[in-house]
């Protein structure tokens, strides 16, 4: 830890400007080899941005980087899970189906976050119902450039327009056993993803606002409390995100974290214009799924109180 921690504190707080999401990514690579652990690399990241946006894509990615570690690192993906009746479990009705030519994947993704820049496209699919009624999913990790692989850029979005956003179909793709990963769809990779996200993704923009408090010029106390904020947020990053008493903690650190930026609204006039107007358009960052963390912790709370609810 002590190794990201002098990065935040004693690297050049003036960030080479990034012009396209392949520049991102390249600057993104270049830290791997020094920050293994994915959460050191999404603080890593957020610091060398030159927006939020990039930042953003480099917590997304060491998210990824912490649910799939089976994965090659240096190889962008991106979950595809959001379909037209949503991305909830009963809503997935992109199909693996096997048969005498092997498996094959068929249906439509809605919204892919980095779709368009990803390698490896990381596709939650049913398989079918259980004795329940239930869908079965299963996670596919497919190559972006594979046969029957169609992604659709969408238009920019109007917060963070440099992060893209794509539609993906598929059409009787041919998978391969080995790209099926292990476990179950739902339980091991997309119920945790959420958590995951949040943490790396909060680990990123704090990354990223300790190096704007120090090029601005913000009050020592202040860029202390987005230190502090930082080593809590890694820690979780690093715990059971199946966990309740996770989610509880997660649940605090978020709102520490939001008091703490808004304690930070009038410093903002001390930074570049640039950067500041980016702000003031990207932050809506912060409010996305805003309902889903508060189901999530919600549930949390019952469980951790002896209720039986099982939560999102």
């Amino acid at each position: 830890m002590n190794d990201v921690l002098r990065f935040l504190l004693s690297e050049s707080p003036e960030p080479l400007p990034l012009d396209s999401v392949d520049a991102w990514w390249k600057r993104h690579l270049e830290l791997l080899p020094r920050f293994p652990a994915p959460a050191d690399l999404a603080l890593a990241g957020g610091f060398r941005a030159d927006r939020l946006g990039y930042a953003f894509a480099s917590g997304y990615h060491a998210a990824h980087r912490s649910l799939f570690p089976m994965l090659p690192a240096d190889r962008p993906c991106a979950l595809c899970a959001t379909e037209p009746g949503g991305a909830h479990p009963s809503s997935i009705q992109t199909r693996l189906t096997d048969s005498v030519s092997g498996l094959k994947l068929r249906g439509e993704k809605t919204f892919v976050t980095l779709g368009t820049r990803a390698e490896l496209l990381l596709v939650v699919a049913t398989e079918g119902q259980d004795a329940q009624g239930r869908n079965r999913l299963r996670m596919v990790a497919l190559d972006a450039k594979r046969p029957g692989v169609r992604v659709t850029a969408l238009p920019e979005l109007h917060f963070m327009p440099e992060v893209p956003h794509a539609e993906l179909a598929l059409e009787d793709v041919a998978v391969a056993p080995d790209e099926v990963l292990p476990g179950d769809g739902y339980s091991r990779y997309l119920k945790p993803f959420r958590t995951v996200e949040d943490c790396h993704v909060h680990l990123a923009l704090l990354g990223w606002l300790l190096q704007v408090a120090r090029r601005s010029g913000w009050p020592e106390p202040v860029r202390e409390e987005l230190l502090a904020l930082a080593v809590m947020m890694r820690g979780l990053a690093q715990a059971d995100p199946s966990e309740a008493t996770t989610h509880l903690a997660l649940g605090g650190a978020l709102e520490l974290a939001k008091r703490t930026v808004e304690k930070c609204e009038p410093l903002w006039a001390q930074t570049d214009a640039p950067t500041r107007e980016r702000w003031a358009r990207d932050r809506r960052l912060l409010d996305v799924a805003g309902k889903v963390r508060a189901k999530r912790l919600e549930a949390a709370r019952q469980r951790t109180s002896g209720s039986k609810s099982e939560g999102p």
